[in-house]
């Protein structure tokens, strides 16, 4: 019984490409800021290999490692979410999704408006914690959504539970996801919903994601038309708009995402474990805190060996990340443009440094390549070396 386990720490970058500066990113490097907090503390990854990979430079290069590791470098045009674990599953993207750093056009919010029978509040990049303390009270009197984004494409809602449900905010976030298709195609429609009192709102756990749908072939439709299972922990099911998964769990957090994928070394299946780790990038990436970043890494490599010690003779484990978010860049809070690490360990591979590899894509291909199918995309294995 053939299983992959592939763990996305999201925003998990290791130094910034040669792009960067296009993008604003240069200088990143998510793991250069945070193995300077005095909470870094990685000693099982480094044992797999985390500091031999290209470009890391935090010892002194030439130590053994447990796992096949290599540098990937995104191949699409972007630094999203989105774009990053698409191309890991095989679609590389030749323009980036579009953002709205002036907020979004009179039309797109017209139609919106036309829709739901409410107007909207902001239009404008913002924290999402700051959102609601800003825009909060006139929502509370108006009924009007506050509607924001960020560097990021999304479309984001934010409203008060009082005001409206939760089930309704999903509907109108349905809504604007059939609005915002083709040139204005976000990669995400994203529900906020919010409770408490003036001067004491607080974002609910009630968040969803309503993802555009994969425009092209991608690893999870082959696996699932071979008859294997895709399983997806935290909001993968989200990143992918539920395309060939056959089952999913939602999670609150890294806790418990490590807790779901522990269950599923339990479980009987064949095929593809999809996991999304995300408190990394939300939040810690995202609001410049280092401290709390590197107890976060440090909190999943003290339970990398429970997830290695329940691992089959057939089992791989694979470690990756989509795009940086360098909490110790202080000019930005957004993601950044960084290459991302991989690593593969697993009781039939060999360890390896695979060098720098081209594209996120070849991440796809060697799982396909597993279960011995074709990949219908770029995208390279990395087994075969």
């Amino acid at each position: 019984m053939k299983r992959v386990f592939l763990i996305v720490l999201d925003s998990f970058g290791i130094g910034e490409m040669p792009d960067a500066e296009c993008y604003g990113d240069k200088g990143t490097n998510t793991l250069g800021s945070v193995s300077g907090s005095p909470f870094f503390h990685m000693p099982n990854m480094e044992k797999m290999g985390l500091f031999e990979i290209d470009g890391v430079n935090l010892k002194e290069k030439g130590n053994r490692h447990t796992a096949t590791i290599a540098r990937m470098k995104e191949a699409s045009k972007g630094k999203d979410t989105t774009i990053g674990h698409w191309e890991i599953a095989g679609i590389c993207s030749e323009r980036p999704l579009p953002t709205y750093p002036q907020g979004f056009p009179a039309k797109v919010l017209a139609e919106f408006c036309k829709k739901t029978g409410r107007s909207v509040l902001c239009n404008k990049p913002y924290s999402g914690t700051e959102v609601i303390k800003d825009y909060g009270d006139e929502h509370l009197k108006t009924g009007d959504l506050i509607v924001y984004t960020s560097a990021d494409s999304v479309f984001q809602i934010a409203a008060h539970e009082s005001v409206v449900p939760v089930e309704t905010l999903y509907e109108y976030c349905r809504m604007a996801r059939e609005i915002l298709q083709g040139e204005h195609g976000v990669g995400r429609v994203i529900a906020r919903p919010f409770a408490g009192e003036s001067g004491a709102f607080y974002r609910t756990a009630g968040r969803h994601d309503f993802s555009l749908t994969p425009p092209a072939v991608t690893m999870l439709d082959q696996l699932k038309e071979n008859g294997l299972d895709v399983a997806a922990v935290g909001k993968i099911y989200d990143i992918f708009a539920g395309k060939s998964i056959t089952e999913h769990v939602y999670t609150k957090g890294n806790e418990e995402g490590i807790e779901k994928t522990l269950d599923y070394f339990d479980k009987a299946f064949e095929g593809l474990c999809f996991i999304n780790l995300v408190d990394y990038d939300m939040l810690y990436g995202h609001r410049n805190d280092v401290d709390g970043y590197a107890k976060a890494l440090t909190y999943f490599d003290a339970k990398l060996p429970s997830i290695l010690a329940k691992m089959q003779a057939d089992d791989i484990l694979m470690i990756t990340a989509d795009h940086g978010c360098d909490p110790g860049y202080t000019v930005s809070t957004d993601h950044s443009r960084e290459y991302t690490p991989f690593l593969m360990y697993g009781k039939n591979i060999t360890p390896e440094n695979l060098g720098t590899r081209d594209t996120f894509a070849d991440i796809g291909a060697t799982v396909l390549d597993y279960f011995g199918i074709k990949p219908k995309f770029a995208g390279t294995s990395m087994l075969k070396d």
